[in-house]
């Protein structure tokens, strides 16, 4: 599923299309993929883009009157920009034109599995309200010190608690794997017992994971394209995360894995010390 770099890579690519444009239409091919009213006016026909948001994995596209989509990309869904004569993608369920300095552009949400979605709301208060209230800060904003205190009134292990979206917006399997090995801290580790200097450096390297990742456009693992069709790269520089048995980037020794809050863990047992650690 795409995470916070892949969904702001799309974020940035997309407002950079849209954002200004005026929408000449918009139509839902597949109705039921639209959650609340599907007629062109709730799509944002003949309004302006004023800005294109995020908050976590989530999306929202905002008009200059207020009329906002909420949209979640799921495991398979995508925004794509279609290059002019580029024939509609297969699984198309959502379609805008837009009206840009350069001329008219389509924009299209595709979703093979359909565990996406787009949200119709008569203004953006509405969308935070409904979509975004039970999600916890976003992991590209939070301060250091609010993370700590999050994370130490749970006692799930970390990488549980790095998952639970309430708590932390925007990190899933992938980053926090990724995040707890820069750190050093074993993903079994209960998170009220780090130390509050440990939570710092997580929460740090939450954020240095993150920006590379967008960097690089993101991670193609799987499914996720950005709206221009192209993989993201980021997977080539993953540290842990899909490498079980392979060898430890940074010490040499055969990583391991185990489940944990139904995810595959990869950690290194050398490099990422667990809760009996004295330096935990």
């Amino acid at each position: 599923m795409p995470e916070l770099p892949e969904v702001e890579t799309v974020r940035r690519m997309i407002a950079g299309v849209v954002v200004g444009a005026r929408v000449a239409s918009a139509r839902a091919i597949r109705r039921a993929y639209v959650i609340g009213s599907a007629t062109p006016r709730a799509l944002l026909a003949d309004g302006v883009i004023e800005s294109v948001r995020r908050h976590g994995k989530q999306l929202a596209i905002v008009a200059d009157d207020g009329r906002s989509l909420g949209v979640h990309l799921g495991m398979t869904g995508g925004l794509r920009v279609l290059a002019p004569g580029e024939p509609t993608p297969g699984h198309t369920h959502v379609e805008w034109d837009v009206e840009t300095d350069s001329g008219h552009r389509r924009v299209v949400m595709a979703d093979a599995r359909r565990f996406g979605g787009v949200w119709t709301f008569a203004s953006f208060e509405e969308l935070r309200r409904r979509r975004w209230a039970t999600l916890g800060p976003d992991a590209l904003s939070i301060p250091d010190d609010e993370f700590a205190d999050r994370l130490g009134r749970t006692r799930r292990a970390v990488k549980a608690a790095l998952l639970d979206q309430r708590l932390l917006a925007g990190v899933g399997n992938i980053y926090a794997d990724e995040s707890l090995h820069a750190a050093g801290v074993h993903p079994g580790h209960p998170s009220a017992r780090l130390s509050r200097a440990r939570a710092r450096r997580l929460g740090r390297a939450i954020r240095w994971t993150l920006d590379r990742a967008i960097a690089a456009g993101g991670s193609t693992v799987r499914d996720y394209r950005d709206p221009t069709g192209v993989e993201g790269a980021f997977a080539a520089a993953h540290a842990v995360y899909g490498r079980a048995g392979a060898p430890c980037l940074r010490c040499g020794r055969r990583l391991r894995s185990g489940v944990i809050s139904g995810r595959t863990t990869v950690w290194c047992g050398s490099c990422q010390r667990g809760p009996d650690s004295r330096r935990a």
